[in-house]
């Protein structure tokens, strides 16, 4: 499974499973999911030390674009990651918790 909704997100989420946010950090100030980590696309290969070690890794964007292609490359080396379909936008606008301001 490569894409996962919002509503199995916020299940993951209440079990602890951890969400990476792969947006740049103006975005992320702007809006986001509440226990977020953010770790910016642009960045990513040189922070892969800091994904968690979890059975499922979550990853979210604004919309599911780059989020998909985070899960991919995790994937690809040998991480259970998948992509939120509709991000943090679906998020915000279904009614959900979102965290706003710098971090």
């Amino acid at each position: 499974m490569l894409e996962v909704d919002i509503t199995a997100l916020e299940a993951a989420l209440a079990t602890g499973e951890p969400l990476i946010d792969v947006r740049e950090a103006d975005e992320f100030a702007q809006v986001r999911v509440p226990g977020a980590v953010l770790i910016p696309m642009s960045e990513f290969v040189s922070r892969m030390g800091e994904i968690p070690d979890a059975e499922t890794v979550y990853v979210i964007c604004a919309v599911g674009g780059r989020s998909l292609q985070v899960a991919e490359y995790l994937q690809g080396r040998g991480i259970n990651a998948v992509s939120v379909r509709g991000g943090t936008m679906e998020w915000h606008q279904s009614g959900r918790e979102v965290e706003t301001g710098a971090v």
